[in-house]
């Protein structure tokens, strides 16, 4: 289970919102430079979302995703407001390893299906849910269909990553939501990268002690940020989950 550190880019900073509320907290005004810091200190896989994208429809901060890519050796996913194959393709050209296709993909299953087809498995699937509800552009909406039923649409499709989002925990550092988490797991064999609510060692030592081989990394954004614990730490939990 990789430990993935999450950069959230609005107006060209790196910021935390609240359950996706507008009340952001700024942390960093060089993304590039956080970034950095994040391989420097073990990170093997970076999340960045463009929040701008996410909440416009149109990318924001495609020059600087490109500029962290250029500067780290480590793969990144990005996501935000990614909603044709256009765009798709441009935020690849920048040389991210997955793209996140969220709002459109949820709305339109054949969309998903025509990127899967084009793009492979540089096409991973962003749910962001509270409880059955699915949260749509940049959670200001909720889809008419059930996360449940989402998840069944998905069966005859290859697709092979989901980033799962607890939206009601999102932010708020509360700890994780166990039973939904496994829940969420157990209806899919797709891999699931879980995000929302990670507020201690202790939440890490759960997802890593989980019996679920399909969870294949945990999304950690403000809990590092707020030094609630270190990134090495987190890292050295899920090696050996015996520990802490």
């Amino acid at each position: 289970m990789l430990i993935i550190p999450a950069i959230d880019l609005k107006d060209g900073r790196v910021v935390r919102y609240t359950k996706g509320r507008l009340n952001k907290k700024v942390y960093s005004s060089d993304p590039v430079s956080a970034a950095l810091d994040w391989q420097e200190q073990g990170a093997k896989f970076l999340h960045l979302v463009d929040l701008d994208g996410a909440f416009s429809g149109t990318q924001k901060n495609l020059k600087v995703i490109k500029k962290i890519i250029k500067k780290i050796n480590i793969p990144v996913e990005a996501g935000g407001g990614i909603r044709d194959l256009s765009a798709i393709k441009k935020v690849i050209d920048c040389g991210v390893k997955r793209v996140i296709l969220g709002t459109r993909a949820i709305e339109d299953v054949d969309f998903l299906s025509r990127s899967i087809e084009k793009f492979g498995q540089k096409i991973a699937l962003g749910l962001d849910a509270s409880g059955q509800k699915l949260g749509l552009r940049g959670w200001r909406k909720t889809a008419k269909i059930s996360l449940k039923d989402y998840l069944k649409s998905l069966e005859n499709l290859n697709l092979k990553t989901i980033i799962y989002t607890d939206i009601s925990r999102d932010g708020t550092l509360s700890g994780i939501n166990l039973p939904e988490i496994k829940k969420v797991l157990r209806s899919s064999g797709i891999d699931f990268i879980i995000s929302g609510g990670v507020s201690s060692l202790a939440d890490i030592k759960k997802l890593a002690s989980l019996d679920c081989l399909n969870l294949k990394g945990v999304i950690v954004g403000k809990a590092l940020y707020e030094k609630r614990f270190s990134l090495k730490e987190a890292i050295a939990l899920v090696h050996n989950p015996g520990q802490g």
